[in-house]
């Protein structure tokens, strides 16, 4: 049976790269392109696919909240993250929220079709950000990958300064649901306020640089 590999990005000449390297180490392979993270998300609810390929930044998602839901929603699913934010930090996070590699995307396609060798014989492909990630840097990933999706946008929605009654509205739940999630999403990420909870979550977002401690 052939090989389904779902690439996610939204520029088309990126895709087209991709696709020639995929089609190197799995000739025949069915590949499912997609340009929104929704898109990816249709079809991997098919439930037969063998990898997919995600950009961190498409036209619904601007960070690692993409991966986190992936790794939630379809555990089983090897997830390697392509993208132009290379720095250390970028990598460290994406491997500590369950990614199978990280290619840059200034690599040449040699070095694409070497990581995704890697990556289809079992193992798993971090040329760069290698670096032990700081003990502080583990803690605030892992809070996050407890949150479950509903949370997370609870939590983004948050960040983007909306009241609970405005959260509902977009959400179409009762006020009385975003209060308890905001409580379990204080209580996962062990802070006692919005505040904290905001800081807590920018290490989401790859474009900020690393979080200090407080």
């Amino acid at each position: 049976m052939a090989a389904q590999i779902i690439i996610a990005d939204d520029h088309p000449l990126f895709r087209g790269a991709l696709c020639q390297a995929v089609l190197k180490l799995w000739p025949g392979a069915n590949i499912i392109e997609a340009e929104t993270v929704a898109e990816a998300s249709q079809a991997a609810d098919q439930g037969m696919a063998d990898l997919l390929l995600l950009d961190l930044h498409m036209a619904d998602s601007n960070g690692l909240s993409a991966l986190l839901d992936f790794r939630h929603e379809y555990p089983a699913l090897p997830v390697v993250v392509v993208s132009a934010s290379e720095e250390s930090r970028v990598v460290r996070a994406c491997r500590s929220l369950g990614a199978s590699g990280f290619i840059p995307k200034s690599a040449d396609l040699d070095i694409m079709r070497k990581a995704l060798a890697a990556i289809r014989d079992g193992e798993v492909w971090f040329e760069n950000g290698n670096n032990a990630e700081e003990p502080e840097e583990i803690s605030q990933f892992d809070k996050l990958a407890s949150l479950t999706p509903a949370q997370r946008r609870i939590l983004k929605l948050v960040s983007e300064g909306l009241l609970n009654k405005q959260i509902a509205f977009q959400m179409d739940i009762t006020e009385a649901t975003v209060k308890a999630h905001i409580t379990a999403i204080f209580r996962k990420l062990d802070v006692v306020n919005r505040t904290q909870a905001v800081l807590v979550a920018k290490h989401l977002d790859v474009d900020l640089p690393p979080m200090a401690s407080t």
